[in-house]
């Protein structure tokens, strides 16, 4: 009997990652680790590029940087918007408004409505820009023609933009004088 248990537990142990002669055994799948060593060897498809969201909900902000950086430099807009995301709110780096406008730029020209919206937004609130009212006004109504919901909220609330600001963010689009 005992001889039956030890060759049972030599046969279910758990599976290690072994590198070999013929490549690696056994790589880690489905896991942030694995995703970040793609990443780090220079893959960028679309599914890796979305886990970045994980990632940054997961608080390894730097990671994802990493990641959202490589991806936005592949063309993924969505990639650009979340790098927009992190430079605004100082997370994984120095909080950088004209950074965060930059992302945004880049993305509205790809083509991308969210990033029309965001340096829309940008404009109108002279966040990262100085600010212009009417080219703010013209890249949200972009997005709107789009089919950006919230894009069309903010132009059918006459680009009030407390209609699309959290209470909590107020201190931030504040003047600075």
């Amino acid at each position: 009997m005992r001889t039956v248990i030890c060759i049972t537990l030599a046969l279910t142990g758990p599976a290690i990652a072994e590198d070999d002669s013929v490549g690696r055994l056994n790589p880690e799948e489905m896991t942030i680790g694995r995703i970040l060593e793609d990443v780090e060897s220079g893959e960028t498809d679309m599914a890796t590029c979305a886990a970045g969201y994980l990632i940054t909900k997961s608080g390894r902000h730097v990671e994802a940087r990493k990641l959202f950086e490589r991806c936005a430099d592949a063309g993924y807009t969505g990639a650009m918007t979340w790098m927009s995301q992190l430079d605004d709110n100082g997370l994984g780096a120095p909080e950088n408004p004209d950074a965060a406008a930059d992302w945004d730029l880049r993305a509205a020209e790809a083509g991308d409505p969210v990033g029309m919206y965001n340096y829309g937004l940008d404009l109108m609130r002279g966040r990262g820009r100085t600010q212009d009212m009417e080219a703010g006004r013209r890249l949200v109504d972009r997005a709107a023609e789009a089919g950006l919901p919230v894009a069309r909220r903010l132009r059918a609330a006459s680009y009030d933009l407390d209609e699309v600001t959290p209470d909590a963010d107020n201190w931030k689009y504040a003047p600075g004088f």
